[in-house]
């Protein structure tokens, strides 16, 4: 199997959005009321050439979300980030430079709806589009542009498969889903960035990959099992970063965050998670 790091441009975050300051809700007011800007961290889609099929994790972001009006001016989390996304960063684009074709692609699966997550989709009309069931709901309508999501921007023929994970333990994930019918490819519940978040783990011949959405905003921040600005529910945000460290010290582990700067050289060079790590302070 081949795998491929796609970098869909950059966007720049609050630093307490990456790294949350202060209990509960006192976190996500602390990220809105940050003036500072983050460097430019990369929005990685991956593309997993898989025998029974092209498999993509995240859509990455559009190249509209620079243009004036693609965010809704009365949100404020919305106003927390700049994207710089060329059209040729988008992810059909840079699939196209591998030698892919976005029809080829058999599975997209979204590990979850932010805009920087979704914003591909349109790259896909011909691919089965995986999601979880509650996340949809919670994305849908006023309500989810009320969450943070942008339903609005959905492609018109949008409608994905929707999955529920059920009660099959993977490894230190209580809830499992498997997407491949050879099992390597499975589904898990990381919930906390956002509600009913998921990652997808790809058991390879000796490691596994573990593509992680925005569970963390880098491998030291899991290590450090640092919560970021956004998560409303602590608890189960801690919960999934406990979890993920537990699987990666059973589990020669690759982990991927859509973010890291490191993510795609941690790929090219297959290096495994360490418990050693120097944790930052």
């Amino acid at each position: 199997m081949k795998i491929h790091a796609l970098q869909t441009g950059t966007v720049l975050i609050r630093p307490n959005q990456r790294h949350g300051k202060g209990p509960g809700f006192a976190r996500l007011v602390n990220t809105l009321a940050d003036q500072r800007w983050t460097e430019p961290l990369p929005i990685y889609a991956w593309a997993i050439e898989h025998p029974e099929g092209i498999i993509v994790i995240d859509t990455g972001e559009s190249a509209k979300a620079a243009s004036p009006g693609y965010f809704p001016a009365w949100h404020p989390f919305l106003k927390n980030a700049i994207f710089q996304v060329e059209p040729e960063q988008e992810v059909g684009f840079q699939l196209e430079a591998i030698g892919i074709r976005p029809h080829e692609v058999r599975w997209v699966i979204l590990t979850h709806f932010h805009t920087d997550h979704a914003g591909g989709l349109g790259h896909f009309p011909k691919s089965e589009i995986v999601v979880v069931r509650r996340a949809f709901a919670l994305a849908s309508g006023f309500a989810g542009q009320a969450r943070g999501f942008l339903p609005n921007h959905w492609p018109a023929w949008f409608a994905p498969k929707l999955i529920d994970l059920a009660p099959h333990p993977f490894g230190a994930f209580p809830q499992s889903f498997p997407l491949t019918k050879a099992g390597d490819v499975v589904v898990i519940g990381t919930s906390g960035h956002t509600n009913s978040h998921i990652s997808v783990i790809l058991q390879d011949a000796d490691v596994s990959y573990f593509f992680a959405g925005d569970t963390s905003y880098s491998q030291q921040l899991m290590l450090d099992q640092t919560i970021d600005g956004v998560a409303l529910n602590g608890q189960e945000a801690k919960q999934t970063l406990e979890r993920i460290r537990e699987f990666a010290h059973a589990t020669p582990c690759i982990y991927l965050p859509t973010h890291d700067p490191e993510s795609g050289h941690r790929l090219a060079m297959k290096k495994v998670v360490s418990m050693e790590t120097k944790h930052a302070s």
